[in-house]
């Protein structure tokens, strides 16, 4: 049975388990008549050759509530996107596959990049903003939703759960985030969450001093989760970041942008378990070494940008306090795992904490080296501003793809 417990700072929606999904999905379904609801779907090619993902397209053709699904196809070349079309149609939901990479879309980065519009790189983050563009110019949603490709346990619970808050009227949330135990019934999971996001904010708070900021990020169970759901208006105006900083970065849109009572998380799932990334720390560019010098400058720029000053004493001070707050948790960690019978290998997570602590440091060198840096791809709005037309033509692009190669 879960817990009731409010933090007091944002709301926190539980499953006390007291309601079927069916009985859910019907009320959700009622609430889609008149306010339409788009699933996002960020997706690598390769993805779809796992486990994963035909389980994930098996469980989403049951719903009836959703009105669009996007899919955002990256790493393709014409070939596999065909296979990948052909994949998606078990989807019984009206829905398109964007190819990323094709011909039309890459002109349209081209104009982009000439106005200086572009984002600074491939990824998730560039994904998901092409296919948050894609939704504004349709023109017809009233939430959207978004979750990975990679989900092991997928059930369809999962996604009426995470978009209900947004989607029932009476409720005042213009984003919910999903929560969840990670853990797939062996090992206890959500390395960069326990032991890098945790400790971390706890070690700015004890050195940079209160900031609602950090009150508000350490509210979330689970502020690296890849889902969460949003009502249409806030889109045009939501800062993606280009680089790994992706769900932290979405969370300081919604400090920046939503008071605390518009903002909810949700438990989405019993237990939750996905592809792995390696830690990789003989590549910085790979892997989890990569994504936690992101989260680090996503954090320490969103910080700045509220007046807190860093210096490299500074990040000195804040490496040292982080490494003895990431022991600590993992000792509080390893206790949990071993009172509920699942494993942590000690080791590999202290050399987790390792290659975290001097990645601090990494990221605060690159932040001070790099004052001019714009991590965060324009908004929707700015685009539209510069290119009136933009919106429309990504729209057309895709549905000509769509048609050449159907």
């Amino acid at each position: 049975m879960s817990d009731f417990h409010q933090n007091g700072n944002i709301t926190t929606l539980h499953n006390l388990r007291t309601r079927s999904t069916s009985d859910l999905e019907h009320e959700l379904a009622a609430f889609a008549q008149t306010r339409k609801i788009s699933l996002i779907l960020p997706c690598l090619y390769s993805e779809l050759e796992t486990d994963a993902m035909p389980k994930i397209r098996e469980e989403l053709s049951q719903v009836t509530y959703l009105h669009r699904i996007i899919i955002g196809l990256d790493r393709a070349d014409e070939a596999q996107f065909r296979k990948a079309r052909e994949f998606f149609k078990g989807l019984n939901q009206n829905h398109i596959v964007i190819w990323n990479d094709s011909p039309r879309m890459l002109q349209l980065g081209e104009r982009l990049e000439k106005m200086g519009l572009a984002p600074s790189e491939p990824g998730k983050g560039k994904n998901v903003w092409s296919c948050l563009g894609y939704l504004i110019a349709c023109g017809d949603s009233a939430v959207m939703a978004l979750h990975d490709c990679d989900i092991m346990t997928y059930e369809k619970d999962l996604l009426a759960r995470l978009v209900y808050p947004v989607v029932n009227p009476s409720f005042p949330y213009q984003l919910a985030k999903g929560y969840y135990p990670r853990t797939d019934g062996v090992k206890l999971n959500g390395r960069v969450t326990r032991l890098l996001v945790s400790p971390l904010l706890i070690a700015l708070k004890r050195v940079v001093g209160d900031r609602d900021y950090i009150d508000f990020l350490r509210s979330f169970r689970y502020p690296l989760s890849g889902e969460f759901a949003m009502r249409a208006p806030v889109l045009p105006d939501l800062r993606v970041p280009s680089d790994w900083g992706l769900e932290i970065g979405v969370l300081s849109e919604a400090w920046r942008n939503l008071a605390p009572t518009a903002v909810c998380q949700v438990e989405i799932s019993d237990a939750y378990d996905h592809k792995h990334q390696e830690l990789s720390p003989e590549d910085s560019q790979a892997g989890l070494n990569r994504m936690s010098v992101d989260i680090c400058k996503a954090l320490f720029r969103k910080l700045a940008a509220d007046g807190t000053v860093f210096t490299p004493h500074t990040f000195r001070t804040l490496k040292a306090t982080y490494y003895r707050n990431a022991l600590d948790l993992l000792e509080d960690y390893y206790n949990d795992a071993l009172m509920n019978g699942l494993t942590i290998d000690r080791h590999s997570e202290e050399r987790s904490i390792e290659l975290f602590a001097n990645n601090i440091i990494e990221a605060g060198q690159i932040f001070l080296e790099n004052p001019q840096d714009t991590p965060f791809i324009p908004t929707w709005n700015r685009v539209h501003s510069a290119a009136p037309g933009f919106l429309e033509d990504l729209k057309n692009a895709a549905a000509a793809d769509e048609a050449e190669f159907s």
